[in-house]
């Protein structure tokens, strides 16, 4: 019997997927994305980022059995948050600063939710990555800021207008290029907090 029918098929496949390091991983992932980013999703292929990071299209397809896994895979790995640690003792100012962060990166999240758009109405698991990767965190973040005004009394607990901030702030990033033909810069997304979200918070901008 050989060795590899003796350890069985399971370890085989471990043993396969050993082969390939965190780092290249990680070339994988944001091949893909910066892929999906520059073309859209459906322009997408396994192969062309096979060839674009310069390993086999077996390499990739032992890894993931097909598209939406591997990209699926590739949110997951971005997930992060990028209003953690945002805490300055003021809400006005935590949003401030929430805003600018989520300019600076319009970017290339706006993009990738743009790119998207279609394909996670049609995959369940892409739709769940793409929220797990951007979505989810962020709104939990800022929902943490918003307790702790409330807390601070910066802000009445029954305001109306709490439970729309991560709405707010995630619509003004969506629909800015559509409506301006351009992404929301960090400017353009302080000056909406001060315009709009605080106000409606009775924060004084």
């Amino acid at each position: 019997m050989t060795s590899q029918a003796a350890d069985g098929p399971e370890t085989v496949v471990a043993s396969r997927r050993s082969k390939i390091t965190p780092e290249r991983e990680r070339e994988f992932f944001d091949a893909v994305l910066e892929q999906i980013r520059e073309c859209g999703y459906d322009a997408v292929t396994m192969e062309g980022v096979a060839a674009r990071t310069r390993c086999s299209k077996s390499t990739l397809y032992r890894q993931w059995k097909n598209k939406p896994q591997f990209v699926a895979a590739a949110l997951r790995a971005n997930r992060r948050t990028q209003f953690a640690g945002v805490d300055t003792g003021s809400l006005a100012e935590d949003l401030r600063r929430a805003a600018r962060t989520a300019g600076e990166r319009s970017g290339k999240d706006t993009r990738l939710l743009q790119a998207l758009g279609h394909a996670i109405t049609q995959d369940r698991e892409l739709k769940q990555a793409l929220r797990e990767a951007l979505v989810e965190p962020e709104i939990a973040a800022l929902r943490e800021m918003l307790r702790r005004g409330v807390e601070r009394g910066e802000v009445r607990a029954d305001n109306p207008a709490l439970q729309y901030v991560p709405a707010q702030m995630f619509g003004v990033l969506r629909i800015r290029p559509v409506l301006e033909g351009e992404y929301a810069n960090p400017d353009y997304m302080v000056r909406f907090v001060e315009a709009a979200v605080l106000p409606a918070l009775g924060l004084t901008p």
